[in-house]
């Protein structure tokens, strides 16, 4: 590749979070390429500058403000990184990668089904426009029969039309050497006090969402089965979530507690993760009254690297908070070998994606994935469900809708047994 051939520039669009994984890389494996971070409010606007490295790398927030002169530029490469962000057909992000002019272009995302298959489409109007037709034709001849009639010979058609442009990189393909992973699932009883308050806003919300489904129908209830459900999820975790007064603990929490001390005993280093940042904010809490060292991540993070670094480099940090959404992708943290997950999300991709943080290339110890569920709660349901996906999950296309909009009056109801 010429360095000053205005031609040979790649582009690689990461989300903030990865930009730094991939200059960690490129000083590892291509100490010689010329690169530039295109981030920050200092960064260039000139072209001919851009043009004078091998590859730029950027994210798609600074895409979506610089796409209007990136999009004068003719790369040789553009390669989004985690592109389910470009999901939506609809957002900025999505219409701004779409005008980028390149020889090649390249998606790389472990979940390129996350919601339903227009986030496979929106993805392939960037990979190879044209391939699945405009979002009108999917709609009527993918969408449509795939989703709203489980037509699986239609999605059959669609995973054909696709296969030659898809490759799948499972570890096991290129990772033999990779110990295995172990995924369990613990569940522990909630206290007296954490039921019956459980119970009381169970109730609660079912007698109000009945009413609400019967004067309004579920399309319109949806809202409400949803704080509803919130409100239950974040109990079974700890009533502290819900109820600031509370004093006492959960049952899952004290479960948590004896797994911790368990594994830093035995000189392990173990990832927690949860969706509730109030959560991992009353685990802190008590890391710090025990004298635990912890790294620590969630949304409002800055600085990511040095978490990262110390919880990989330094061997008396043995535990990491993370927030799912903020940390479920684009982190290397193999010095870990146990991963708990502290609640179960709807989507069991994403769920993976957490625990693969641990379970990467460069992972030389077997990979415990413990998920904890507060039994006989809204969690326990939530699990039975996540089975019943998880194969249409771990193939390319779902042929189910997303959880919220399969949901039928039943399933809602038996949601607040």
């Amino acid at each position: 590749m010429a360095q000053d051939d205005p031609k040979s520039t790649s582009l690689i669009i990461a989300p903030t979070s990865v930009v730094f994984n991939w200059v960690n890389e490129i000083g590892r494996f291509t100490p010689d390429l010329k690169y530039l971070v295109h981030y920050g409010t200092r960064r260039s606007k000139d072209i001919r500058r851009l043009q004078k490295y091998h590859l730029v790398l950027t994210t798609y927030g600074h895409l979506r403000r610089d796409v209007s002169f990136l999009k004068d530029m003719r790369f040789t490469y553009v390669i989004l990184d985690e592109s389910q962000n470009i999901k939506n057909p609809q957002s900025e992000t999505s219409k701004a990668v779409r005008l980028l002019e390149a020889q090649s272009r390249l998606a790389l995302t472990g979940t390129p089904v996350e919601n339903n298959t227009m986030d496979l489409w929106s993805q392939f109007a960037f990979v190879s426009p044209g391939l699945l037709g405009d979002q009108a034709f999917f709609k009527d001849s993918f969408m449509r029969p795939i989703e709203k009639e489980k037509n699986v010979q239609v999605a059959d058609t669609l995973k054909r039309l696709i296969f030659p442009f898809i490759l799948r990189r499972t570890k096991e393909d290129v990772a033999k050497e990779l110990p295995p992973k172990v995924e369990s699932i613990t569940h522990s009883p909630m206290l007296e006090a954490q039921q019956a308050l459980y119970d009381k806003w169970r109730i609660s919300y079912r007698d109000n969402i009945l009413e609400e489904i019967e004067s309004k129908g579920v399309n319109k209830s949806k809202f409400k089965v949803l704080e509803g459900l919130t409100k239950l999820r974040q109990i079974a975790c700890h009533p502290g979530l819900v109820t600031k007064s509370f004093t006492e603990s959960s049952g899952k929490f004290e479960a948590l507690k004896e797994m911790v001390e368990e594994i830093i005993s035995e000189n392990h280093k173990v990832l927690i993760f949860s969706q509730f940042v109030q959560m991992l904010q009353i685990i802190k809490r008590y890391f710090d009254d025990t004298g635990i060292a912890y790294s620590y991540l969630d949304g409002s993070t800055k600085d990511r690297r040095t978490p990262v670094t110390e919880f990989q480099e330094n061997e008396e940090v043995k535990t990491f908070l993370i927030s799912l959404k903020a940390g479920g992708t684009g982190l290397n943290l193999t010095a870990a070998d146990y991963v708990i997950h502290f609640d179960p999300w709807w989507n069991p991709a994403v769920e993976m994606q957490a625990t693969d943080r641990a379970y990467r290339i460069g992972q030389t110890r077997k990979v415990f994935a413990y998920k904890l569920i507060s039994k006989d709660s809204v969690e326990e349901k939530i699990v039975k469900m996540q089975e019943s996906k998880r194969a249409l999950v771990e193939s390319l296309i779902s042929t189910e809708e997303s959880f919220f909009k399969s949901l039928k009056k039943d399933d809602i109801l038996e949601l607040f047994e």
